[in-house]
């Protein structure tokens, strides 16, 4: 079926890509624009893969004629959300005289080189553009050169967006969809300024016989009317829309809630190795990383996240000298093999039992971003061979790429040759192992991820899906990702590590989730080092990294452990160092089994309370579950600080089982915090 999928929900100036769903190359597709709203002047091409950039707020309806049926898609394009915006940098902090070579790198341009230009003014380059609410970091590169780039983060105001939730039930006969939104975190909004929209998947709407009722945040229809499957979607809107939220019943009226992460997710801490070199100075292979699976189940870790273990094309060092720690694996030769240096796909599928063996599952790295330009395709490409051309995108007469990554190019996802063989990638891998992290998440379109989710979760709703998009991105949350990498918390983290900022700032990180607009079940990947950034112990100190490890812990969402964290690793792809810092590896396994042990600090709400101590290295939350409550006291300095905490709590740390130094006060009480306390509440 090449239906394109889940209704889109946008912004005006927004693109909105079109594709047909399992598309066969050979195929004919062409996309009809039946509906517009009033003034907009909107229009599609004839190509098989198209894009939609809504100009007028409303609802927009587009058909795709394919070979064996005619689908139709609902598109609804709310108002413009940007703001202008004026980045600059001074001029004298750019070796470069020639402002015509001054070019802007961002995420709102997906960091191609080439699309924004600066200019120059007086004493400074700057750029100027319109952007929606949010935080943006512009980087001015001259030429192609990042060493002498100079960046400048502005935060463009407006309002924070809503978010929903949505619930069936059935009940007599009857279904009821019932939404509740939630205003923007920092608005002047209440529940009552939110309208609630409700929309059925166009995908069902031939097998529903019926309507729905609408009254105010509820939906209802009989049961009766379903078809196989009823899929509903509502969005909250205030002065801005939400992340849409999905619910689905089926004609026995069994109900799903197909945009939630799997339980065990929101259970598990994520180990990631850095393939090559997990092994120490044994030659990584799968054979050698088999062995060494029963080092996960004693830390207590439930998922492995690997590096690519692809055939690919990676030097140990780059071009600049810039040592690697070995071959990364993110410049795929063949999708379909495995790089011989680590073995063969059996070798692999022993790993993957031993694994589960020990309760451990398998994250598989998906790299379908880009290839590597010796990949036979871009080789094609590249030499003009009819029908290859199109495998990649192009800027000028080249690969087009992100930063300076000349040698791994990006495919082009208007190609419907490269939809199909990415979809076989995608069903080959997926039955080997239990999810995959996705590299490079915000380069590859919506609607392709949407149907890598269907696909995936289809034969395996308990499939992880883990996206890198940086900065993360809430709409990837919308019948996409599970998991999203938490690059507030993790930015906090650093700055308060080294000093910039106080400890308390974390606070506001932790408020991020709901200001951007991700929903409350969406899953944060909290993580304090990964595999492209340096080491947090070498950054920030030992007493630091002890409090940003059970900062990770301490939060809803999913811990990660960067192979080496828990050993005190000062470099971020070097071999392992087995037996390193026998006392942080303790640590970490203390705070996992607490974390295992705790339905508080798994399922807990996070809760602001009193308190205060001197200095600006300490900060204090709480977790609430089921009339349990946890307080978590964090030191990011070097000395023991006397935190007092507006409540009594116990003296005992939940983590490390020892006794806190604690004084007791009038409904208070002062304690003594090394680099953290976990302690629960006596009220």
């Amino acid at each position: 079926m090449n239906h394109p999928g889940p209704p889109r929900f946008v912004a005006v100036g927004d693109d909105v890509e079109l594709a047909p769903r399992n598309p066969d190359p050979n195929a004919n597709y062409d996309w009809t624009l039946a509906e517009a709203p009033d003034g907009s002047d909107a229009a599609l091409g004839d190509a098989s893969v198209e894009h939609l950039v809504p100009d007028e707020p409303g609802v927009y309806v587009v058909e795709l004629d394919a070979p064996t049926d005619r689908h139709s898609l609902t598109v609804r394009a709310f108002p413009d959300e940007r703001h202008p915006v004026r980045f600059e940098v001074p001029a004298d902090s750019i070796p470069h005289e020639d402002a015509d070579d001054v070019w802007l790198s961002s995420s709102f341009n997906e960091h191609v080189l080439g699309t924004a230009r600066a200019s120059r003014d007086g004493d400074a380059f700057v750029f100027e553009t319109e952007l929606p609410p949010g935080e943006y970091k512009a980087i001015f590169v001259p030429d192609d050169n990042y060493r002498d780039a100079e960046f400048e983060r502005r935060r463009v105001d407006g309002p924070d967006r809503p978010r929903i939730s949505l619930d069936a039930a059935v009940e007599d006969g009857e279904v009821r969809f019932e939404a509740t939104p939630l205003p923007g975190l920092t608005n002047d909004e209440s529940v009552d300024d939110l309208d609630v929209e409700f929309y059925v998947d166009d995908r069902d709407r031939s097998s529903f016989d019926g309507e729905l009722a609408i009254d105010g945040s509820v939906a209802t229809c009989d049961l009766d009317a379903v078809g196989e499957r009823l899929r509903v979607h509502a969005v909250a809107v205030g002065r801005r829309h939400s992340v849409a939220d999905t619910a689905a019943v089926d004609a026995d009226g069994a109900v799903e809630q197909p945009n939630e992460a799997p339980d065990w997710i929101g259970d598990a801490t994520l180990y990631s190795i850095f393939t090559r070199s997990f092994t120490g100075d044994v030659d990584a292979s799968f054979e050698a990383i088999e062995q060494r699976i029963p080092y996960l189940e004693w830390l207590g870790v439930d998922a492995l996240w690997m590096t690519p273990i692809v055939d690919a094309y990676s030097p140990t060092k780059h071009t600049d000298g810039w040592d690697q720690g070995g071959p990364h694996g993110y410049d795929t030769l063949d999708y379909f093999d495995t790089a011989p240096d680590l073995g063969t796909l059996a070798e692999f599928e022993s790993l993957v039992e031993t694994c589960h063996d020990h309760g451990v599952k398998v994250i598989f790295d998906l790299v379908i971003n880009h290839t590597s330009r010796r990949h036979w395709a871009s080789q094609f490409a590249d030499a003009g061979m009819e029908g290859y051309r199109e495998w990649y995108a192009f800027e000028d007469g080249e690969p087009a790429h992100y930063f300076n990554w000349r040698s791994i190019p990006n495919l082009n996802y208007d190609s419907l040759a490269v939809r199909e063989h990415l979809l076989d990638v995608v069903d080959f891998w997926a039955d080997k192992v239990d999810g995959f992290r996705c590299d490079v998440a915000w380069g590859v379109p919506h609607g392709f991820w949407k149907e890598v989710r269907d696909r995936t979760k289809a034969e395996d709703d308990e499939f992880f899906l883990l996206d890198e998009s940086i900065p993360r991105d809430p709409d990837a949350h919308e019948l996409e990702f599970d998991v999203h990498y938490d690059t507030p918390l993790y930015h906090a983290l650093r700055d308060v590590g080294t000093g910039d900022e106080p400890a308390s700032h974390l606070l506001d990180a932790m408020r991020e989730d709901a200001r951007q607009g991700f929903p409350d079940h969406a899953v944060q990947m909290r993580y304090v080092e990964n595999h492209d950034e340096s080491r947090y112990v070498d950054e920030c100190g030992r007493a630091a990294h002890e409090a940003a490890v059970a900062t990770t812990f301490a939060l809803p969402g999913m811990p990660m452990v960067y192979y080496g964290q828990e050993t005190g690793m000062t470099h971020f792809r070097e071999d392992m160092e087995w037996g390193g810092d026998e006392e942080l590896t303790a640590l970490h396994r203390e705070l996992i089994a607490t974390r295992n042990d705790s339905e508080v600090l798994r399922r807990g709400d996070l809760v602001n309370i009193e308190w205060s101590a001197p200095g600006d290295s300490t900060v204090a939350f709480a977790r609430e579950h089921e009339g349990e409550r946890v307080v978590i006291a964090l030191n990011f300095g070097d000395e023991p600080v006397d935190v007092t905490l507006g409540e009594r709590v116990d003296d005992t740390d939940l983590v490390t089982g020892d006794a806190v130094d604690v004084e007791r006060g009038d409904g208070e009480t002062t304690v003594a915090v090394e680099s953290f306390a976990f302690l629960r509440s006596e009220e």
